[in-house]
């Protein structure tokens, strides 16, 4: 099954969300770098995760101060550069609750539930 897409997440906000508490909604796009962090070239990545883990993640940044909406997809197997990876969004009242949400978000699937590979060229 093909995960949603970056624009279904928002609907999905949308539909779910009380709007009256949303200033905005922020979103975060991850793709596989053609360049890994130690600068070698990439040829692919081959992506997993802990769905326990990642839900649970998701369910304490709802709780955040000012966040309305959480959600989060990730496109898993074998990833070549330029492919889309991770998908976020984040809904909430103002950019000062709303932007550390996504980037917290972010980095805690990263680091606590995805699992990933690189194959350097």
């Amino acid at each position: 099954m093909e995960k949603p897409a970056l624009n279904d997440l928002v609907q999905k906000i949308k539909d779910r969300a009380d709007f009256s508490k949303v200033g905005m909604i922020v979103c975060h796009n991850g793709v596989v770098r053609g360049v890994s962090r130690s600068g070698k070239p990439v040829e692919y990545l081959d992506i997993d995760a802990d769905m326990q883990i990642w839900e649970k993640i998701l369910e304490e940044m709802r709780a955040e101060p000012g966040i309305v909406a959480v959600d989060a997809s990730l496109l898993t197997g074998r990833r070549f550069v330029g492919d889309d990876v991770m998908y976020v969004a984040v809904a909430g009242d103002i950019r000062e609750n709303v932007f550390p949400a996504l980037e917290k978000t972010v980095n805690r699937l990263k680091k606590e539930a995805v699992k990933k590979s690189e194959k350097l060229l």
